[in-house]
């Protein structure tokens, strides 16, 4: 038998070594999306407040953060109160109420504050599969014409925003702007 056979077990293992080190210093939260720099999804769903249909457009008009949650999400009751602190600063938020039954939603927004300005009623999570939804929360950063300019994947604490959003946010308000 050929030497260079022998070869072969290790070259895969130190192959797979490397790609396996390289993944333990990788941000889980940056997860990748193909929808980057690409309009926000159409859609069509009933608001959740009072049914009232939905679409893109109306997301359209000014930056803002788009954010799926869901009552059964223990990580989005500790993201709430961070969510509700942006919005009573203007920070402009919209929900995506996902894969959950509107009355629980309804009396999670009455009980905890609503800081969404509009709340999408994406029960049977159709809208969370177009934008590649893994969980929640999830939040995505739309410029004012609806364009997807990043994504973040699980919760928004103070220190994410004052570290990632609060800067990307702020130059899509001054960009706005102009």
């Amino acid at each position: 038998m050929k030497r260079w056979v022998l070869l072969i077990p290790l070259v895969l293992f130190l192959g797979m070594a490397v790609f396996l080190y390289r993944g333990l210093y990788l941000d889980p939260s940056e997860l990748p999306s193909a929808l980057i720099d690409k309009p926000f999804p159409a859609f069509s769903l009933p608001a959740v407040q009072d049914g009232k249909p939905l679409t893109r457009e109306n997301l359209l008009g000014k930056p803002a953060l788009v954010n799926v949650w869901g009552t059964w999400c223990i990580a989005c009751r500790v993201e709430h109160p961070v969510l509700t602190k942006l919005a009573q600063q203007g920070v402009v938020i919209y929900g995506v109420n996902y894969k959950d039954v509107n009355a629980d939603a309804l009396k999670w927004l009455k009980d905890f504050h609503d800081p969404y300005q509009l709340n999408i009623n994406d029960e049977a999570g159709s809208l969370g599969l177009n934008l590649g939804v893994y969980g929640a929360p999830e939040t995505f950063l739309i410029d004012r014409k609806g364009i997807i300019r990043y994504k973040h994947v699980g919760v928004i604490d103070e220190t994410v925003w004052r570290e990632k959003l609060a800067g990307l946010y702020q130059g899509l308000v001054d960009e706005d702007k102009q």
